[in-house]
C-alpha cells in the first residue's frame, strides 16, 4: 500500500526537530483534535501523539520484549506495556487516547499483523489504521524514488518506492540487537550494557560492530535486488550510531541517506496515518 499523510508542507527533519523538543520538554496539555500511533519493536514500545495540525505533541518509550523479529511473543506484555504508555499520555496532555494507529514488519503474515491490532484493542484503543512500517515510515520522508529501509531491534524492512509508489516490500530477521549480542561478545559485558555503549561511543565500537553492519548491508542489497541505482535511507533506531551509514554505504556502493532521530520516523508516520 502507499499512505498519504495530511500533513503541513514542511521537511521530514522539521518534524523529527520537533519530536526532539517534545521528548525534552514537559508536555502540554492539549485541545481540540489529537492522533495517535504506536510502533511495537522487539525492543521498545513508542508512542507518538500529534496534534491536530499533525505536530507532534507527545512521544513515550517503554522497554518491551514482547515482540520478536516482528512478531508478538508475549501478548499480555505487549498489551501491558501500551496500556502504560496510554496512561503517560494522557496524564502528560491532559487528553484521553482513545484510539491509534499501529505498524507491523511488512514480511509477517496476515494473522501476525492482525495480533498487532489486537494489542491495542486489549488494551482499550481503537485501531484507526493497520500500516506496514515501511508505509508508515515514507509517510515521514516522501521518497519519490529509492529505497526505504527501517532498522528495528529485531528486523529489517525493506520498501522499494518510484514514483512515491511502493512496488515491492520484504523484511527480514537481524537488526539492532543482533549488534548488540556482537559488541555483548567482543567485549565480554551484558547485552544491556553493550546497549548503553553502542549509544554513547557507539564510533569507538565501529570495528567490531563493522561485521553486524556489512551484515544488515547484505540484507538490504537481497531485498533491493534490480533497484541498485536508488539511493537507499535509513529509518528506525537499529543503525543510529556513528559511522553505520557510511558503512552500509561503502559495502553497498551506493549513495545511503540518514537522518536525525531516525527512531522517531516510523511512530510519527503512524500518529499521521490515523487522521
Amino acid at each position: 500500500m502507499t499512505l498519504t499523510a495530511v500533513r503541513p508542507a514542511q521537511s521530514a527533519g522539521y518534524y523529527l526537530d520537533r519530536v526532539a523538543r517534545t521528548l525534552e520538554a514537559a508536555p502540554l496539555p492539549l485541545s481540540g483534535e489529537i492522533h495517535a500511533g504506536v510502533d511495537l519493536g522487539t525492543s521498545t514500545v513508542v508512542l507518538t501523539v500529534t496534534d491536530g495540525d499533525g505536530l507532534p505533541a507527545f512521544v513515550a518509550t517503554e522497554p518491551c520484549e514482547a515482540l520478536r523479529d516482528g512478531v508478538v511473543v508475549d501478548f499480555g506484555g505487549a498489551v501491558e506495556a501500551v496500556t502504560r504508555l496510554v496512561e503517560t499520555a494522557a496524564a502528560g496532555t491532559g487528553h484521553r487516547i482513545g484510539a491509534a494507529a499501529v505498524g507491523y514488519p511488512p514480511g509477517i503474515g496476515p494473522s501476525e499483523s492482525r495480533a498487532c491490532r489486537f494489542v491495542l484493542e486489549r488494551a482499550g484503543l481503537d485501531c484507526t489504521a493497520l500500516v506496514d512500517e515501511v508505509s508508515a515510515a515514507n509517510a515521514v520522508l516522501c521518497i519519490g524514488d529509492g529505497v526505504l529501509v527501517d532498522v528495528g531491534a529485531g528486523s529489517t524492512g525493506v520498501g522499494i518506492f518510484r514514483g512515491g509508489e511502493l512496488v515491492g516490500v520484504a523484511d527480514v530477521a537481524g537488526g539492532g540487537h543482533h549488534l548488540n549480542l556482537i559488541l555483548a561478545g567482543a567485549l565480554g559485558t551484558s547485552v544491556e550494557e553493550a546497549e548503553r555503549r553502542k549509544r554513547t561511543d557507539g564510533a569507538d565500537h565501529l570495528p567490531i560492530l563493522r561485521p553486524g553492519l556489512e551484515r544488515i548491508a547484505v540484507s538490504i542489497d537481497r531485498l533491493s535486488t534490480g533497484h541498485g541505482s536508488l539511493p537507499v535511507h535509513l529509518a528506525g533506531g537499529g543503525l543510529m550510531l556513528p559511522g553505520a551509514a557510511e558503512v552500509v554505504s561503502q559495502y553497498l556502493a551506493r549513495e545511503v541517506v540518514e537522518y536525525p532521530h531516525a527512531l522517531y520516523i516510523t511512530p510519527l508516520g503512524l500518529a499521521w496515518s490515523s487522521q
